[in-house]
């Protein structure tokens, strides 16, 4: 068990933790939870040892490995695959001590525990992390620092998943995921044999993959049973309670304050008014649940436009000479909510920016209405707001010309009023940086809001406010977003961005979960659908089908032949005394080359049948 007990951490002068107690069970799955800037990366780096308590202690299970991502991302000339598989600390130094022992004696205890370990599958099993976090086969081959701070901080999150640590930290995993990863992140979670404590926003995750939320709120932590949404209904429980209560305490003194106005002067009743004026001075407030301005979200609406506001007629866009995205026919409507869907690197951002007028089409072309307004929203905007100035500021100089009164309206639809108007952004936290860019691109009441990836420093709570405000808001929005509940909620539109094109997704997100999964197919552009194949297309199907599954059988027959080798190597170099048929003459050496060369073809064949497999379903 993982005991948090009564620990204290203070940081710059100011309390982050302030004797918090938890206990998390065996095999638990903690949603760790709470508002941004709570204290939750802190807590995390307490229980790594990062950050010492000033006070209190954590206790660990004996000879537990914990395992949490590092600040800073790998790099180097070593590929994500090299890096993954050197995070298996011992296969690592095992391997390389096999490669030069002449000791058979050791020779043997080192296959053994090599076997053990499963360390001649670590190959197959760490690609297949890395293809599942969006690094294909050729991408697995380059060196890190070819790769974007991004790409580099999901290859540290493939080593920590394979190193299979015992307690397993992760701090909001998929900030640098697109939905795709995310999605194939939960189901690699659902199934983690171990000890986890995740820092997310992601409310589906939370409701399908954790068994309890661990709520960090004023320094204090609670834990719930339970998923996101059982923890949500018994907050609101809590909040009902508590307003009941402050409700009947306020009732209480002002009964009390009342009579001891009226009685103080009397002799007959002063002792009586003294008394419960001592009540009074005894009575602990109930504070009240304050409404919190980081939920505040207000975007101003706009100028009726008539349709179409863009068209795009067979565009082609991309970077110099580059095509990206080629053949786009899209028509935006001021009614649309679209989402636009596909892995990261597919294109979407370019679609972003084509629809925003940063870039201009190659070839094709694009018809927008003269009078449109658009609010283009990036995590670039949040990075680079100048941290020495104020939020006011900021919008002072893009609203040059307006009235003060009206620049502090714009910051306070987005919570800014008051003092926090005046704060340096430096001091603002992510998720309040992002308001503020809200605030920014939105001040000309756009027509049109293209949001790429607006939640990622957004709490749970924020987001949610966040969706409320997009369905309140009357012009068309453009969305890219890793939080499939937002998609779902958004969204009425699910365009696929694939294969160098866009295309419309004829089906909710469900079904396109179900198609990055491998349960299903896209369902193409909104040509209407005969129910028939094509005779010829089906034809090919078919002995496509045929192919496939004549690869499967083979790549079976391969796999059993080549288990069974292995299995009559791994007891003669556990024991050479029991080698049978042609094992009986070798040695341990050759013993051990033979083992590795049987594991390589035993890995092709596991990737042909997987591969075979894959192809066979979706024909099928």
């Amino acid at each position: 068990m993982l005991t948090i007990r009564n620990i204290t951490v203070r940081l710059g002068g100011r309390t982050i933790l302030g004797h918090a107690s938890a206990s998390v069970p065996p095999g638990a799955r903690v949603g760790l939870i709470g508002r941004n800037g709570a204290g939750k990366s802190t807590l995390m780096k307490a229980l790594i040892g990062e950050i010492e308590p000033d006070e209190g202690e954590i206790e660990k299970p004996r000879r537990a490995r914990l395992g949490y991502i590092a600040q800073e991302a790998p790099h180097g000339s070593a590929t994500p695959l090299e890096t993954v598989l050197a995070a298996d600390v011992e296969r690592t130094s095992l391997m390389a001590e096999a490669e030069t022992c002449e000791d058979p004696d050791r020779l043997g205890d080192l296959y053994e525990r090599l076997i053990a370990i499963d360390a001649y599958t670590a190959p197959a099993r760490a690609s297949r992390i890395l293809l599942g976090l969006g690094f294909d086969e050729d991408m697995q081959e380059r060196p890190l620092d070819s790769f974007s701070g991004g790409w580099k901080m999901r290859v540290a999150l493939g080593a920590l998943l394979f190193s299979r640590p015992d307690v397993l930290l992760l701090d909001e995993p998929s900030n640098h995921l697109d939905l795709e990863a995310t999605l194939w992140l939960e189901s690699f979670l659902k199934s983690y044999p171990a000890t986890l404590i995740v820092i997310s926003h992601e409310r589906d995750l939370l409701n399908n993959v954790v068994d309890h939320i661990l709520h960090l709120q004023g320094g204090q932590l609670t834990l719930y049973p339970g998923t996101y949404d059982s923890f949500e209904r018994q907050r609101a429980e809590r909040a009902a309670q508590l307003a009941a209560a402050k409700a009947a305490q306020d009732a209480q003194r002002a009964k009390l304050e009342d009579y001891v106005r009226r009685n103080s002067a009397r002799a007959s009743t002063a002792k009586q008014a003294q008394s419960r004026a001592k009540m009074l001075e005894k009575m602990q407030p109930i504070a009240a649940l304050m409404e919190d301005p980081s939920l505040s979200f207000d975007f101003p609406q706009p100028t009726e436009l008539k349709p179409p506001l863009i068209t795009l007629d067979m565009a082609t866009v991309g970077y110099g000479d580059t095509p990206i995205l080629r053949r786009l026919n899209l028509r935006i409507d001021p009614d649309d909510r679209i989402a636009l869907l596909g892995r990261n690197g597919n294109g979407k951002t370019t679609l972003a920016r084509l629809l925003a007028a940063q870039l201009a089409p190659m070839e094709g072309e694009i018809f927008a209405t003269g009078r449109m307004k658009v609010g283009y929203f990036t995590q670039y905007q949040v990075e680079e707001l100048s941290g020495d100035d104020t939020p006011l500021q900021h919008m002072t100089r893009l609203m040059e010309g307006k009235t003060p009164s009206a620049v502090r309206a714009q910051l306070g639809r987005f919570g800014f009023a008051g003092d926090k108007a005046t704060t340096l952004v430096a001091k603002l936290s992510g998720g309040e940086r992002a308001r503020l860019a809200l605030a920014l691109i939105t001040y000309e009441a756009p027509h049109i809001l293209i949001l790429d990836e607006p939640t990622n420093h957004l709490d749970v709570d924020a987001r949610e406010a966040l969706v409320q405000a997009l369905n309140d808001y009357s012009g068309a929005v453009i969305l890219i977003s890793h939080d499939r509940h937002m998609v779902e909620l958004t969204a009425d539109r699910l365009v696929l961005v694939d294969g160098g094109t866009a295309r419309n997704f004829d089906g909710s997100m469900e079904d396109y979960i179900d198609f990055v999964l491998g349960r299903n197919q896209p369902a193409g552009d909104s040509k209407p659908k005969s129910g028939k194949k094509d005779r010829k297309a089906a034809a090919r199907d078919r002995e496509e089908a045929r192919k496939a599954k004549a690869l499967v059988t083979e790549a079976e027959k391969d796999m059993a032949r080549l288990q069974a080798e292995c299995a009559g190597l791994d007891a003669a170099l556990i024991d050479p005394a029991k080698a049978e048929g042609k094992l009986a003459g070798m040695s341990v050496q050759e013993l051990s080359m033979r083992r590795a060369d049987v594991a390589s073809l035993l890995e092709e064949a596991e990737t042909r049948w997987l591969e075979a497999g894959e192809q066979l379903e979706m024909l099928n």
